[in-house]
């Protein structure tokens, strides 16, 4: 589903969405999630739907990993 935005609002998005990727933690994460989803792949282990999550640091399904196992993200931090 995406958001309803203004032309100029996309753009402005775009750009927050950009600098928030770039930052060195962001980049940190996305550098171990491919190394750790590369090696797994090596070793056999099915990943279909599931994403690395950094704090338990495990494969985990992606509805539980971005959902924070069901506590909402607006608690997370």
């Amino acid at each position: 589903m995406t958001q309803k935005l203004s032309p100029s609002g996309r753009r402005r998005k775009l750009a927050r969405d950009l600098a928030t990727a770039k930052t060195p933690s962001r980049r940190a994460k996305k550098a171990e999630n491919q190394r750790l989803r590369r090696a797994a792949k090596k070793r056999g282990v099915k990943l279909d739907g599931k994403d690395y999550d950094h704090k338990d640091r495990k494969f985990k399904t992606i509805k539980s990993n971005r959902g924070n196992d069901g506590k909402g993200t607006k608690k997370e931090k």
